[in-house]
């Protein structure tokens, strides 16, 4: 008997541990529409990682481990397609099963949605947010590449919307996002499909103030993201960028873009550049992206008014392993790659932002002299109302204006994004411009300054 209460005592525990995550309610935009937040008002800090093939390719097991391993990162976000890119309408899934049958969006398959519950319910157990892709936009635009095919119109989208709107109705960890890596092009139906689809989705899980909802769109120069086409639509709650897959690719200057547009709604990169990906396309003349890379687009982005930020890599996007083809040359499994080092040090970029108010923090380039530098030495700041962060790409010193933050005096400490370790950098009269030359400079040596008002006494990262 006691063994069976033993037993009894930690199911129900695994069980509260399972629901806590989501005590706060279901996501919603801020009172101040920078930043996503819980029903409650907790402030909910996006750390998402690209899964793109996650229903598509991985069984049971397998998402498990990925799940796990990334909760345990401290990601928070997952992104992934139920639709999937990689031929994914005639590809079936581990179980043998296909998404929808003869390719119909109106006659989804069960199997393969039971599937995809089973990864939302484990995702939720670990405290990890599903952002939700209906479909690729490979279903309704190949462009040049997507091997579709091409099966969505206005009125089939609206079902289909409909359908997974209210099969996912009771799940509090999704956030839909439309569109699936596609622009929509003038003159043709693409802007009808996609917002019957959002429509269907806000019919199903019983109204628009229960879809938290966006789009994902290419770069292809439109410094807007994705609200160049639907910032005025009331179902689009956030704006999303993607850069491309380069290096020094200005991203902040486009987060700026959407941050200031009218109505304000929050804005993010969550596309970046993925580790270990073909730069640009081109490996044989850029190289592989690398840890820096990665770590360079989160901390310009956040500093630059993004809310939350998407970390990727080229190998977990495809679930890459001897059972599936690849793309574009992947280098390492899936399964190994979950420990790469960019991934690591993402858990260090949450750590920096969560440790001071959510909320009130706002890009602010008056910080800093040096406040219009390229990417590849870029100075970038953001601060709160008593606190800042000062991220300096190559470890070039720069000079601090003073009375941006509250108090006569801050305390200042260096915080070295590859390891998430911290360093004292004095206490310093707060009415007059002080430089500050980072501990180390060069490629690779990338560095943040944190501000305090000294009277907060802000406890040690």
């Amino acid at each position: 008997m006691k063994k069976i209460a033993i037993l009894l005592f930690v199911l129900l525990q695994s069980q509260l541990l399972a629901q806590s995550p989501f005590t706060n309610g279901r996501l919603k935009v801020s009172d101040n529409k920078r930043y996503l937040v819980h029903q409650d008002g907790t402030p909910f800090f996006w750390l998402g990682d690209t899964a793109w093939e996650l229903f598509h390719r991985l069984n049971r097991e397998e998402a498990d481990l990925y799940l796990k391993k990334r909760a345990e990162q401290g990601f928070t976000v997952v992104q992934a397609v139920a639709l999937a890119e990689l031929d994914g309408l005639t590809e079936t899934n581990p179980y043998g099963d296909v998404p929808l049958q003869t390719n119909d969006p109106t006659k989804p398959n069960e199997a393969y949605f039971k599937h995809v519950d089973f990864i939302i319910d484990k995702a939720a157990q670990y405290g990890i947010v599903i952002a939700f892709l209906p479909t690729w936009g490979d279903k309704l635009f190949k462009n040049t590449w997507g091997k579709g095919p091409e099966i969505f119109t206005p009125d089939n989208a609206l079902v289909y919307g409909r359908y997974v709107g209210s099969r996912y109705k009771n799940r509090e960890n999704i956030i839909w996002v439309l569109g699936g890596d596609r622009n929509p092009r003038e003159g043709s139906q693409d802007l009808a499909v996609w917002r019957a689809m959002a429509r269907g989705i806000q019919e199903g899980v019983g109204g628009a103030d229960k879809a938290l909802m966006s789009y994902h769109s290419q770069p292809n120069g439109m410094a807007g993201g994705s609200s160049t086409w639907f910032h005025n639509d009331s179902w689009f709650d956030f704006n999303i960028h993607q850069n491309g897959h380069c290096r020094f690719t200005p991203v902040y200057d486009y987060i700026s873009v959407s941050y200031n547009r009218q109505p304000t709604k929050p804005t993010m990169d969550a596309e970046p550049i993925y580790e270990d990906h073909p730069v640009c396309f081109n490996a044989g003349d850029l190289g592989i992206s690398n840890a820096y890379d990665v770590r360079i687009y989160a901390y310009l982005d956040l500093f630059a008014g993004a809310h939350g930020h998407t970390y990727g890599c080229h190998d977990i996007w495809q679930m890459y392993s001897a059972k599936r083809p690849a793309v574009n040359n992947p280098h390492t499994y899936w399964y190994d790659a979950l420990e790469f080092p960019g991934a690591r040090q993402m858990a260090y970029v949450r750590k920096l932002i969560t440790a001071r108010p959510l909320l009130d923090r706002v890009p602010d380039q008056s910080l800093v002299v040096e406040n219009n530098l390229g990417p590849a030495e870029r100075i970038q700041a953001t601060r709160g109302n008593d606190y800042a962060f000062i991220y300096s790409t190559v470890g070039k010193p720069f000079t601090v204006n003073p009375g941006k933050i509250s108090g006569r005096s801050v305390t200042a400490t260096w915080f070295d994004p590859r390891t998430g370790k911290t360093q004292p950098a004095g206490t310093f009269d707060n009415q007059q411009p002080k430089q500050f030359s980072p501990p180390s400079k060069g490629y690779g040596q990338d560095w943040v300054l944190v501000l305090d008002d000294a009277d907060k006494n802000y406890p040690a990262f």
